[in-house]
C-alpha cells in the first residue's frame, strides 16, 4: 500500500496508524532476516507514537501531512536515543542525543521512526555491507547486492517493510540502490533539503533526499523535508509551497535527450540493451528524443579530488589521523586525499565549473537527459565492486558508480525511476537528469514517465515475492565481526569522526 493510500485510510478510518505499524512490524519480523535491510529499532516509542496518532485521526486533528506513517532512517542520520553507527565498529556505541534536521522535520510532519536502515561503512561504496550489521541483500534475490549507500532504505521499501525512508547521495547513494531494488530515489539540487552536517558546507557533492516506492509518495515526503537552514550555506529561504501541486508533464511536449554511457563509460551489454529498449518505449510519446554528447570534461579526476576533499575533511582534518580505525574504502579515500595538492584542488573546482557550463550548453533545447543508473547487472553481495566492466578494469572501488557520480558534479537534480526488469529478472532503473535548480520540472517529467511505464507490462514496476526467500537463502550476518553493543552500554567516545556524506 502506498503512503498516500495509508493517509487516506487514516482519514476515512478504514484502519489506524497502530494497525499499519503492527502490520509493518509483522512483515519486518518475518522477512527482514532474509534481506537484512533494517538494523536497530525503537518499537516501544513507535507504538506509543502510533497510538497518539490514532487518537488524533479519530478526533480529526492530524498533526501534519505524514501523521502516523512509519518510516526508516538511514544509519548515517541521527535519531535521538538510537545508535548512529555508520557501520563502523568504533561507532557502534554512538547514541544520538538529538534528531538530525531531516528526521526532526519528518517527526514534525507526524512520521513515526521505526528503525534505522543499513549502509556500507561510512557510506563508502555501492554495496551495503559492514562489520556491525552485515550485508543487505536484494529483495528480489538476496544473493545479489541491494546497492549503496542507501541500500537498507531501498531494500526496505522494495520489501514493503515501510512506505518511506531517508537517503543521502554523494556519488549515487540514493539512485544506485533505488535502481537495483526497483524503487524511486531522488537526488535534489543542493539548495532543496538542508544538510547542516555536511562536512564541507559549500560543496554541493553531498545531499540528502527522499526515497519511496512511487512518485506521489516521494512528493508527499519531499514537501515535509525541503527548506532552508542557517547551518547549510547552500540553502536560502524559499516558498514553503515550492513542491505543492506538481502536475505530470505533457509527454507530447517533453524534449528528451539521452546518453547510454555518459560519453565514454564502459557499460555491460545487457544494460545497454535494456536502456535502448526504454528509450525506444519513450520516443514515440515525446516531442523529441535525441542522443546527446555527455563527454563534458575530465569528470572522473574531478570527482576523485572533490570526493577525497570531503573524506579528508571528515576523517583526517589535521593530517595526523590513523587509517586503521576505518575500513579499506574510507582509508583509500583518505590516502587519495593526502596525495593531492592545493593546485589539484584548485583545478578540480575550476573543472567542475567548466563541466557545469558545458552541460548547460550541450543540453540546451532539452528538458531532461536519460541515462542508465547502474552500468552492470546486480552482482553477488560478497563482492565489494565489479573489478571489470565490459573489458575495462576499475582503478578504484567506486569507479563503477561513474554513471551517477558524474551527474552529481553539475549540482542539479537527478532521479531514478523503476522501469520493469532487465534480462536477469531484477529491477532496471532509469536515471533522469534535470537542469540546475530545475527540480520542479524534473519531478513533473518523472511523474509523466512513471505513468507511461506503468501502462506497459515490460516497464511496469515489479513486486518481489518474499515468500520465496523463506527460509533465508544466505547468511547476510556472516560479515559481522563487531556486533552492536547493548543499548545500556557506555558509549565509546574515544574516537570522534565525522561523515563525508
Amino acid at each position: 500500500m502506498s503512503a498516500t493510500d495509508m493517509i487516506a485510510g487514516f482519514r476515512t478510518r478504514i484502519f489506524t496508524p497502530s494497525d499499519v505499524l503492527e502490520a509493518c512490524l509483522d512483515r519486518i519480523a518475518r522477512y527482514n532476516p532474509s534481506i537484512n535491510a533494517m538494523t536497530t529499532f525503537c518499537i516501544d516509542r513507535a507504538r506509543a507514537e502510533a497510538a497518539a496518532s490514532t487518537e488524533r485521526w479519530a478526533a480529526g486533528t492530524p498533526c501534519g501531512p505524514l501523521d502516523g506513517l512509519p518510516i526508516g532512517v538511514k544509519d548515517m542520520q541521527d535519531v535521538a536515543g538510537l545508535p548512529t553507527t555508520n557501520g563502523n565498529p568504533l561507532m557502534r556505541g554512538n547514541i544520538a542525543k538529538q534528531d538530525a534536521l531531516i528526521v526532526a522535520r519528518l517527526r514534525q510532519a507526524g512520521a513515526i521512526v521505526v528503525a534505522k536502515t543499513n549502509v556500507p561503512e561510512f557510506g563508502a561504496g555501492g554495496n551495503s555491507v559492514n562489520p556491525v550489521w552485515g550485508a543487505t541483500g536484494n529483495p528480489y534475490d538476496p544473493r545479489q547486492i541491494a546497492g549503496g549507500s542507501s541500500g537498507g532504505s531501498a531494500a526496505a521499501l522494495a520489501a514493503s517493510f515501510l512506505p518511506l525512508c531517508t537517503g543521502s547521495d554523494t556519488g549515487g547513494s540514493l539512485r544506485l540502490p533505488a535502481a537495483l531494488c526497483g524503487v524511486v530515489g531522488y537526488r535534489p539540487s543542493g539548495d532543496v533539503v538542508a544538510h547542516p552536517t555536511r562536512p564541507v558546507g559549500w560543496s554541493v557533492i553531498s545531499v540528502l533526499g527522499p526515497m519511496a516506492r512511487n512518485m506521489d509518495d516521494l512528493l508527499l515526503m519531499l514537501r515535509s523535508i525541503h527548506g532552508a537552514d542557517a547551518g547549510d550555506p547552500l540553502t536560502v529561504p524559499t516558498d514553503p509551497a515550492r513542491f505543492d501541486d506538481i502536475p505530470a508533464a505533457d509527454l507530447a511536449r517533453l524534449r528528451v535527450g539521452y546518453s547510454e554511457d555518459f560519453g565514454d563509460l564502459p557499460i555491460d551489454p545487457q544494460v545497454r540493451a535494456a536502456f535502448r529498449a526504454r528509450v525506444q518505449a519513450i520516443a514515440p510519446h515525446v516531442a523529441t528524443c535525441d542522443p546527446v554528447d555527455m563527454n563534458l570534461g575530465q569528470m572522473d579526476r574531478c570527482f576523485d579530488i572533490l570526493r577525497a576533499e570531503s573524506f579528508v575533511a571528515a576523517f583526517d582534518p589535521t593530517g595526523e589521523g590513523s587509517k586503521d580505525q576505518f575500513g579499506p574504502h574510507v582509508a583509500t579515500n583518505v590516502e587519495l586525499g593526502r596525495s593531492f595538492t592545493f593546485h589539484d584542488r584548485a583545478w578540480a573546482h575550476l573543472e567542475q565549473t567548466r563541466i557545469l557550463r558545458t552541460f548547460k550548453t550541450r543540453t540546451e533545447g532539452y528538458d531532461i537527459i536519460l541515462l542508465p543508473t547502474v552500468p552492470v547487472p546486480a552482482f553477488a553481495w560478497t563482492q565489494s565492486y565489479p573489478p571489470q566492466i565490459d573489458g575495462t578494469d576499475m582503478d578504484i572501488y567506486y569507479r563503477w558508480l561513474a554513471l551517477t557520480y558524474r551527474g552529481s558534479l553539475m549540482g542539479g537534480p537527478a532521479i531514478t525511476l523503476p522501469t520493469g526488469a532487465g534480462e536477469d529478472g531484477l529491477p532496471f532503473g532509469l536515471q533522469i537528469l534535470g537542469r540546475l535548480q530545475g527540480d520542479r520540472e524534473l519531478l513533473s517529467a518523472a511523474l509523466a514517465l512513471e505513468g507511461l511505464f506503468a501502462s506497459s507490462p515490460a516497464t511496469r514496476p515489479q513486486i518481489p515475492d518474499l515468500d520465496q526467500l523463506l527460509p533465508p537463502p544466505v547468511d547476510l550476518k556472516s560479515p559481522v565481526t563487531h556486533p552492536p553493543v547493548a543499548p545500556d552500554a557506555t558509549p565509546d567516545h574515544s574516537v570522534q569522526v565525522g561523515s563525508a556524506v
